[in-house]
């Protein structure tokens, strides 16, 4: 009887202890009805989407961020065998500036300007044999818009180039241009040795409204071409050409010819253009012993 006793009393104690309590039991049931919501809401499943939590269907719809500085730079590469185009529709453009330039190897491309169906009034064929040290530099008239500006790089794939045309602070002949130009009669030629303190050159080509054709080769030592321009333009008085050639080193040879027939004589000034006047005409004399 005592046995008995005991484990009734004991027995409402036991269950006491094992049974969950009121509190916790809600406390679960809230807790667990806001974690299934919290689920089906990022699921996708539908219902309100609790604050601070965002669901995965905006998401998967959101379109992938564009590229950082594609609209910002305005240098598109332009790979070997392809075509780039720039078109101003504003007549307000009248001269465009082209910089082409590689990372160090050879850059070969056609330039050419269309004005309408089937008129090219300019066109150009450019090789460099570095890109980098000497990167191609010209102005390309462009009155009586609309005007297009097309680039190919007719080099090989494993060629590319950097390619920026622009309409903004177009370089503008120098007022040396005036005084030293020379009249080139149609099949003869100029050369224009300059000083080693001379790092780039300006070269105006124009006509009195006559077709130009030339060409313009920058020489480093004998028959070794550095950049070679061949220039074709409809008009050398209203579409004059001019370019900034880079002279870096010695003996530095401007040579311009005017491959037109003796009818169409033509007008050239080569100037220098910047000039380094740190230069020191006293370089290193390797194995030479005269100041003993």
């Amino acid at each position: 009887m005592k046995l008995s006793a005991l484990a009734l009393l004991a027995l409402p104690m036991g269950v006491a202890a094992f049974s969950p309590q009121p509190f916790g039991r809600v406390t679960t049931a809230l807790n667990s009805d806001a974690t299934t919501r919290a689920m089906e809401s990022a699921a996708g499943l539908g219902g309100p989407t609790p604050a601070g939590m965002t669901g995965s269907a905006p998401i998967a719809k959101s379109q992938p961020p564009p590229r950082a500085g594609l609209m910002d730079d305005p240098t598109i590469l332009v790979q070997g065998g392809s075509l780039k185009t720039w078109s101003y529709a504003s007549p307000a453009v009248e001269r465009l500036q082209v910089v082409l330039s590689t990372e160090g190897r050879p850059l070969d491309a056609d330039i050419e300007l269309w004005q309408g169906p089937d008129n090219t009034p300019c066109k150009m064929r450019v090789y460099v044999e570095d890109g980098s040290i000497r990167p191609f530099s010209a102005v390309i008239e462009t009155p009586r818009g609309p005007n297009t500006v097309a680039i190919r790089n007719i080099g090989q794939i494993e060629f590319p180039l950097a390619a920026c045309v622009a309409a903004d602070d177009v370089d503008r002949p120098l007022p040396e241009c005036a005084s030293n130009s020379m009249t080139i009669q149609g099949g003869a030629l100029r050369t224009y040795p300059f000083d080693p303190s001379v790092e780039s050159v300006q070269v105006l080509l124009k006509t009195d409204g006559r077709p130009l054709n030339a060409r313009i080769e920058l020489l480093q030592g004998p028959n070794n071409n550095k950049q070679v321009i061949e220039l074709y333009t409809e008009d050398g008085l209203d579409r004059p050409f001019l370019a900034n050639i880079g002279t870096p080193g010695s003996g530095n040879v401007v040579r311009v010819v005017n491959t037109a027939p003796v009818e169409f004589p033509m007008t050239a000034a080569v100037v220098p253009g910047a000039i380094n006047k740190d230069f020191s005409t006293s370089g290193v004399v390797i194995g030479g012993d005269a100041g003993w």
